[in-house]
């Protein structure tokens, strides 16, 4: 008989935002693959929650990919979590899901926290059709991507590191122009912040201020 493999999204913050059966299916499942042990380590510490943990990241998925659909068909129930938020959104996770309904395993995803919808709804942008981009590519690719956007009308989020936010925000401007768009940062933690403007506003906003934490950009399509 398959075991079953649950994706089970995880506090991008604040803990309390964990969801009771994500916690539930944490205590019942035989492994816990996480992209970072260290960071998982704490997490169930804090929830008193003792199971076996292996590392599951974007460096190794290929070559434990195997081994993990051979023990799920021989019946053991795996929980993927990544640092922070749903795995396989711009988290490991996708090859996995893919290879175990390839292998007819049973996949339950859970619904819990993620960065991009807070953001997007707290923008104040329209939300009710929206493209979700992720991170540009950093070199290669970008500016293909870019002149591929400019022409998107629904509004576009993405994700960014505090170390390119700055570039990307001037990237932003110079190909869809000055247009409307919010940047949100430590979604759900102490330091939370949405600042909202035109993309020359917020570029000038972070560039004289040391931008830190994990950001979302939101921007009004054409």
């Amino acid at each position: 008989m398959n075991g079953k493999l649950y994706i089970v999204p995880t506090p991008i913050g604040n803990l309390k935002d964990i969801t009771f059966r994500a916690l539930e299916i944490l205590k019942e499942v035989d492994v816990i693959l996480a992209e970072d042990t260290r960071t998982s380590s704490k997490l169930l510490k804090h929830f008193q929650i003792e199971k076996p943990l292996r590392a599951y990241h974007m460096h190794n998925e290929h070559k434990t990919l195997e081994a993990v659909v051979k023990e799920l068909h021989q019946g053991r129930q795996f929980a993927l979590i990544s640092d922070a938020g749903t795995p396989a959104i711009s988290d490991p996770g996708f090859l996995l899901v893919r290879e175990a309904i390839r292998e007819n395993i049973l996949v339950e995803t859970l619904p819990g926290a993620t960065a991009f919808i807070p953001a997007l709804v707290n923008s104040g942008l329209a939300a009710h059709s929206f493209a979700f981009e992720g991170f540009l590519p950093v070199k290669k690719g970008r500016q293909t991507k870019l002149k591929e956007l400019v022409e998107e009308k629904r509004t576009m989020v993405f994700y960014e590191s505090p170390y390119r936010i700055v570039k990307t925000l001037k990237d932003f401007e110079e190909y869809f122009g000055n247009r409307q768009a919010s940047v949100s940062r430590e979604i759900s933690k102490l330091y939370e912040e949405t600042k909202r403007g035109t993309l020359q506003e917020l570029a000038a906003y972070f560039n004289e201020k040391t931008p830190k934490g994990e950001f979302v950009i939101c921007v009004a399509g054409k």
